[in-house]
């Protein structure tokens, strides 16, 4: 192991080992590896080397022994040791940042801070040459990778910061070191990292200790207070811009429906806006104070500026396209590290071998031209892509850098009306295009056009709620990190089981159960190669079992002896091959002696019944299966589990404690009898929240992963995951007295709106619901059913509703808990959850980066 101290401020900064580098980037990039509750990147140093990373930045905690001896078989790979690879990150972030003397706006609050940077984005686009944060990096790790964006080229700076405990923010201040600054406002967000509000508002104020302007809202009094009496007393010189809706700010900002009057001393602007809901107002009158406060103070100019802007979507959506292609949404932005993050997310999609780029000019990168659209090809060439599209003048002019193969178009018109799309068909396509080519027209021009209903699938919370469980498990009594089996049975309990699987995969879960073989098959033909256990073998079955490396639970003493007998006939078929393939060998002078191909039977998985009675052997059959598997030595059991009957209870504690007793038993009474100690796992999403002396070496997580905390006690801590929505097909006005829906059970009391939206219990939406029972959200009002479910509609009281024929309408999501429905109806999200009908589009999107 050599260790040095090579020159890293001018290297490519990777934190991430399963990001796809070009041979360029491998050669100049430096590996931070970095040790948290959830992951430890000193794992993947090995993995890195063979793609080509010679430089890495290792912590002294995690070097132990035999990982020192293992850095030393990297020969010439050099290392720099140091306490915390964060610290050291930002330190250099800190020292690059240093080199550049341009105005850099720092933005922070509590909501908003992307939509302000990508709206300033979009306002100063030709007036500056801009890096900003990619997307919403704003934490301890994404300022220092933002700012490292920095080049010579660069006359304008724009990051966001984000904290959610004390203290962090004064190390994002000396990297982004903000000569400018935005406080949007102050929210809940984070508030659990705080003793108070005001707290918060403090620390997020020491972005500015060394700002010379700040811009902000007077009418949140925290803010306000506290940039009065600690911003004031720590950065004296600062000049405050502060708008109020009312008197006593340095802009008074009046609204009227879409209208914004600002007056100040020095003048008085009235500006159409392009949005009109209060968060975008609010965020849009930040923005046009910073355009006043740089000088941009022209009425007329202003508001051209304001009608180029657009909505900004930093979702990231997978849909299904046409041709039986899967579409990765990105077409609201495009920089070169967007890019490189959505290359990531196109290479997850394993459903999909073919891989089709759709890519706009890349604008405001600060870089040369060449060099750019050469660093942009070399990013397809190392993601293998198999299909190049560019669309514009810039990336046009450059076609000699790409693929021979590649196809370029002047405009999106000029794409849309020329691009042959029958060539798109099972194919996973990027499109990802800067917001002047509007690229949401041929994301409409590839996506399969289905009706109105959709189950949106938030991958960020999946992501959010899977790190909870695997900070809420940590280690084992062994004191090895236990490891976590995902339930993705059911299709993933409604959520899609192929693209949940692959994020689980992605971030390197240790199990996934499925609850029949052929769900096991159809995630192994979607690329899945995680070990997949099979909670419902069949005799009939186990040749799939066999062929597709898929692990049998076996519950039963017959099950056993069938499992057995099928692998020994198997092996006996393989041995009997094998002695006819060595006689051809000795006919021909081969080697006798070369060994018979034999394959080993898959690792088993064995059920207790601890109180269940559901399935599962009792303690008085160990003996029997002990004899059996000492017979047959060739199967090998991976895991031993039972399942605790009542763990989101507390009334059954006595239980499940009396369960993991005899659950411990049986583990000696085998664990004796094999010789060997398989895994044990015990807890589900519930007991992993209410039982963790119980955690063992496994814990098997269920509906907490897809954000219901069934136990109740830490139910703000998962996000929802799912959130189903339909839209309204009609609108029309019933008399009092009147009947609705079939059977003429939804009888008016009043004159109503009445609105049929596109769900029925075909699709999911239970018939329990009708008749005012159940409620959705439109537009935020709760609008009860009226009468009964029908197939494929339901109708809706929308009389109290701001709601027009085509609106959105929520069925449950962050509006309405999935728990709240199902206890309407007297049933559990798991049964909600499972109900969605295949025939509903799934639609899987990442929020930020």
């Amino acid at each position: 192991m050599t260790t040095a101290t090579p020159n890293l401020l001018d290297a490519y900064w990777l934190t991430d080992s399963r990001q796809v580098l070009s041979p360029e980037q491998s050669r100049s990039a430096v590996f931070f590896a970095m040790q948290g509750e959830h992951h430890d990147g000193h794992a993947f140093v090995g993995e890195l080397y063979q793609k080509g990373v010679r430089q890495f930045v290792v912590e002294r905690a995690a070097l132990t022994p035999a990982r020192r001896t293992e850095f030393t078989h990297y020969p010439d790979a050099q290392f720099t040791e140091t306490d915390s690879s964060l610290r050291l990150l930002q330190q250099l972030a800190t020292d690059y940042r240093q080199r550049f003397q341009i105005p850099v706006i720092g933005i922070t609050g509590s909501n908003g801070k992307t939509i302000v940077k990508e709206w300033l984005a979009q306002l100063l686009a030709g007036d500056y040459v801009i890096a900003k944060s990619p997307k919403s990096y704003n934490s301890q790790l994404g300022v220092p990778l933002s700012v490292h964006q920095l080049n010579s080229s660069h006359t304008l700076g724009l990051f966001e910061a984000g904290i959610s405990r004390p203290h962090e923010m004064q190390a994002l201040e000396t990297i982004v070191r903000p000569t400018l600054g935005i406080f949007t406002n102050i929210g809940t967000a984070h508030d659990e990292g705080f003793r108070s509000r005001r707290q918060k508002v403090a620390e997020k104020l020491r972005l500015f200790t060394r700002a010379e302007t700040l811009i902000y809202c007077k009418d949140y009094p925290d803010i306000d207070e506290e940039i009065n009496l600690l911003l004031k007393a720590v950065n004296p010189a600062i000049r405050l811009i502060h708008w109020s809706k009312h008197e006593g700010a340095v802009y008074k900002a009046a609204v009227q429906q879409d209208r914004l009057t600002l007056t100040a001393e020095h003048g008085t602007w009235t500006l159409k806006l392009p949005f009109a809901d209060p968060a975008s107002v609010e965020n849009l009158i930040h923005s046009i104070v910073a355009l006043l406060t740089l000088g941009f103070s022209d009425e007329a100019a202003l508001q051209n500026r304001l009608n180029r802007l657009r909505p900004v979507s930093m979702r990231l959506e997978v849909k299904e396209g046409i041709n039986g292609c899967v579409l990765i949404d990105d077409s609201y932005n495009n920089d070169i590290v967007g890019l490189q993050l959505a290359l990531g997310f196109l290479d997850q999609q394993l459903t999909r071998t073919r891989k089709v780029v759709i890519l706009s000019d890349v604008l405001q990168s600060g870089q040369r031209e060449d060099e750019l659209y050469e660093s942009v090809a070399a990013l397809q060439r190392a993601n293998q892509i198999s299909e190049f599209v560019g669309i514009g003048p810039v990336i046009s002019r450059n076609a000699h850098v790409f693929p021979a193969t590649s196809r370029f178009y002047g405009g999106t018109d000029e794409f849309l009306a020329s691009y042959p799309f029958d060539r798109l068909r099972d194919s996973a396509v990027l499109v990802k295009g800067a917001r002047p080519f509007s690229f949401e027209r041929i994301v409409n021009r590839l996506q399969r056009k289905v009706h109105g209903t959709v189950l949106e699938i938030n991958l960020d919370a999946l992501t959010h709620n899977l790190n909870y469980y695997r900070e809420k498990v940590g280690r084992g009594d062994t004191g090895q990190q236990t490891k976590i089996m995902v339930m993705v049975k059911a299709f993933a309990y409604g959520s899609g089981s192929a693209e949940v699987a692959q994020l689980l995969q992605f971030h390197r879960v240790d199990y996934l159960a499925v609850a029949y073989a052929d769900e096991g098959v159809s995630l192994r033909q979607n690329g899945i190669d995680l070990p997949i256990m099979v909670m419902n073998p069949a005799p009939e079955t186990f040749q799939t079992v066999l062929d597709y490396h898929l692990e049998p639970e076996l519950y039963s003493l017959r099950l056993l002896q069938e499992w057995g007998s099928f692998v020994g006939e198997r092996g006996g078929e393989e041995r009997r091959r094998g002695e006819k393939e060595e006689g051809r060998k000795g006919e021909k002078g081969g080697d006798l002696h070369s060994p018979f191909l034999i394959s080993s039977s898959p690792p088993l998985h064995l059920k207790i019944d601890t109180g269940m009675h559901r399935l599962g052997f009792v303690e008085a059959e160990l003996p029997s299966v002990i004899a059996y598997l000492q017979q047959h030595p060739a199967l090998r059991v991976a895991s031993v589990f039972s399942h605790l009957v009542g763990a989101d209870d507390a009334q059954f504690n006595a239980f499940s404690k009396q369960q993991y007793e005899s659950f411990m038993r049986s583990m000696a009474v085998l664990e004796d009898g094999l010789g060997y100690r398989p895994m044990r796992h015990l807890l589900n999403s519930a007991g992993i929240v209410r039982f963790p002396d119980y955690k063992l070496d496994m814990v098997r997580l269920g509906i907490g992963l897809y954000g219901v905390e069934s136990s109740q006690l830490e139910r703000s801590m998962v996000r929802p995951v799912g959130t189903l929505r339909t839209v309204i097909s009609q609108i029309k006005q019933v008399k009092a007295g009147e009947s609705v829906g079939y059977s003429r059970r939804g009888v008016l009391d009043h004159d109503a709106r009445i609105a049929t939206i596109a769900i029925g219990y075909a699709d999911g939406f239970d018939r329990r619901l009708g008749n005012g029972v159940g409620q959705v959200w439109v537009n935020g009002t709760l609008c009860p059913t009226v009468g009964n479910v029908c197939m494929d509609m339901t109708m809706i009281d929308v009389t109290a509703a701001p709601a027009s024929e085509g609106d959105d309408v929520i069925i449950f999501g962050q509006e309405i808990a999935i728990s709240d429905l199902a206890r309407t109806i007297g049933t559990i999200p798991y049964e909600i959850l499972t109900g969605v009908s295949e025939r509903v589009k799934r639609v899987f999107y990442k929020e930020g980066n």
